[in-house]
């Protein structure tokens, strides 16, 4: 009983698979402390657990992926009165607009609310949340594939939404979200391919205090819309623009004049970009931390100008960049950022790096995770030697099994002694 108290004081509750009768009676014990509750895939009976006199205080709620949701929001709401500042419901199929709208109208005070892979959800759940919820702030709707423009029109005075893979959303309805939400800091819109140069326009006009924006595979952005991102949003410290095919390095040279925050650049499959782009970028990019190179051929020279330049630099991610030698390694393993920063290194499917990169990478003492995979040259014996200088480092790569030598002398055996043809 002393270490479930302890639990709930310090950590709040964290609760996965099941419970035992006295478990339960230990949480109704010590309910005045507990703050925070997850479920995650249990089949919990709603009186158990999910008793008014438990739930009276709580403040923080994630029950994720339960597909049989029946009246458990509603109730939920009901018991939870005002207290509920932030509730998860991640991946539960089975919610929808009505059990969000009972949830709206009884948990006004709710600030972060999470409904990623909702997918039963439409643009009546927004309405609701406009009209009762008017603390929200944090609001993610990932794959909720039937909201439409007109749910962004009713939303207010949100700072981080994701509405990734929301495939109906047009400039139109990011026009009305950000003359709607103009604090906003944070917007993912990765999969919105509809989108175009033009909303980004309006976010440049309205979201002056925009910090992260990721638009990831918006396949008709163009550098025009980057640009005027650049010139409107100045506290931008992290952009993803993977899978933006259309960029070139023009959009690198207005990050590099225009955006003096920016920390995370992740760039793949944008093959219009150059070294020549990536090195200008380098140069005035002083405290990048995060850096996604995209799988292009002209690399030798940005790593140096990396190496050089982005002393802060925590995390690079060459993958895909099949032209990458161990000597580009040797560069950015002999640099500031290589011997005192870098923590995560993605080199997969380079296929041209041998052992002599891990060699390399023994240099780099803050070093905790490499991504390997496929590259064909890399060795058990040379991750077992980088393992044993760093210890602490994760290596993922992965080796396909021997295959078996051709059996002689006769057919070999098909079948474990086991079994038998019918």
């Amino acid at each position: 009983m002393t270490n479930v108290h302890q639990c709930l004081q310090d950590w709040g509750l964290s609760v996965q698979v099941s419970f035992s009768k006295n478990f339960v009676s230990a949480i109704y014990y010590h309910r005045a402390l507990l703050k925070q509750i997850v479920v995650l895939f249990t089949r919990l009976p709603e009186g158990s657990i999910f008793s008014e006199q438990v739930l009276f205080s709580l403040r923080t709620l994630e029950i994720s992926f339960w597909r049989r949701m029946g009246r458990v929001v509603e109730n939920i709401s009901k018991r939870c009165g005002g207290f509920l500042r932030q509730l998860s419901l991640r991946g539960c199929l089975g919610v929808g607009d009505s059990a969000l709208k009972t949830f709206a109208q009884n948990c006004r005070n709710i600030e972060h609310l999470n409904l990623n892979g909702c997918t039963k959800i439409t643009d009546s759940t927004c309405y609701s949340l406009s009209k009762f919820c008017t603390k929200l702030k944090h609001l993610d709707l990932t794959s909720c594939v039937s909201i439409t423009n007109s749910s962004l029109k009713s939303l207010r005075n949100l700072e981080h939404l994701n509405l990734s893979w929301c495939d109906q959303i047009t400039k139109d309805g990011i026009e009305a979200l950000v003359k709607g939400c103009s604090g906003l800091k944070a917007l993912f819109l990765r999969g919105c391919t509809q989108l175009e140069d033009e909303a980004l326009k309006h976010i440049q006009n309205h979201c002056r205090e925009l910090v992260i924006l990721n638009l990831q595979s918006c396949t008709q952005i163009s550098d025009e819309g980057i640009v005027k991102i650049c010139r409107g949003c100045h506290r931008l410290q992290s952009l993803c623009v993977s899978g933006c095919s259309n960029l070139t390095d023009a959009s690198l040279t207005a990050l590099g004049l225009n955006c003096p925050r920016l920390k995370i650049l992740e760039a793949a499959r944008c093959s219009h970009l150059t070294d020549a782009g990536f090195t200008l970028l380098a140069r005035v990019r002083i405290i990048l931390k995060m850096y996604s190179l995209p799988n292009f051929h002209w690399y030798h020279n940005t790593l140096i100008q990396l190496s050089v330049h982005c002393p802060k630099l925590q995390a690079l991610s060459l993958s895909h960049c099949e032209l990458i030698t161990d000597d580009g390694i040797l560069h950015l393993s002999n640099s500031t950022c290589g011997h005192e920063r870098l923590q995560v290194l993605e080199l997969d499917n380079c296929l041209l790096i041998t052992d002599v990169t891990l060699e390399h990478l023994e240099n780099c003492h803050s070093l905790e995770r490499i991504e390997l995979y496929d590259c064909q040259q890399v060795t058990r014996a040379g991750i077992k030697r980088i393992r044993a200088h760093l210890p602490d480092v994760k290596v993922h790569a992965y080796f396909a099994p021997v295959t078996p030598p051709p059996s002689v002398g006769g057919s070999r055996q098909r079948l474990c002694r086991c079994c038998i043809i019918l």
